[in-house]
């Protein structure tokens, strides 16, 4: 379970700021670097839910099109570091993931179109679609995993 709620995070924070950028400039990630910061639900498939807080902190390349993030998100149960690097090619978003305190890896692909982002995160025995609505300076997060114990995430970040 820890590892698919890792993968989760790492998801969430690596694409949360792409819409927001793609959408103010020609350059898709430039407007992420720095730092971001918000809080979430867990809901779990047993019918109890649980809080999580994260941070990320992103490293966009002067040319915007790639993006390294780190994210530490933790609840009252557990806690996870997540990496990740992204790259934008026109609306089609390619990249890879590691949830580093657990040695889980994978990779996300998706597009972007406006204000939105709809990916495809997949790993070792996990994948989930995750949709990601940008307002502003704050993103709503939904994601949906299949075959676990979890039911969805839903987390609101923003920047620091």
């Amino acid at each position: 379970m820890f590892a698919r709620i890792n993968a989760l995070g790492l998801t969430v924070a690596a694409l949360l700021g792409a819409t927001a950028a793609f959408a103010q400039s020609g350059s898709p990630f430039a407007t992420l670097a720095g730092s971001w910061s918000g809080s979430g639900t867990i809901a779990m498939s047993d019918g109890h839910s649980e809080r999580i807080r994260c941070r990320a902190q992103y490293e966009v390349t002067p040319s915007g099109i790639i993006m390294h993030q780190n994210l530490r998100c933790a609840s009252d149960s557990y806690k996870f570091e997540v990496k990740s690097s992204l790259q934008v090619d026109g609306n089609q978003i390619l990249g890879t993931w590691t949830e580093t305190t657990r040695q889980v890896t994978g990779d996300v692909t998706g597009t972007i179109s406006g204000g939105n982002i709809s990916t495809s995160v997949k790993g070792t025995g996990f994948t989930a679609t995750l949709v990601v609505q940008t307002r502003g300076n704050s993103q709503a997060v939904s994601i949906v995993p299949e075959g676990t114990d979890v039911q969805s995430v839903r987390i609101e970040l923003k920047r620091a």
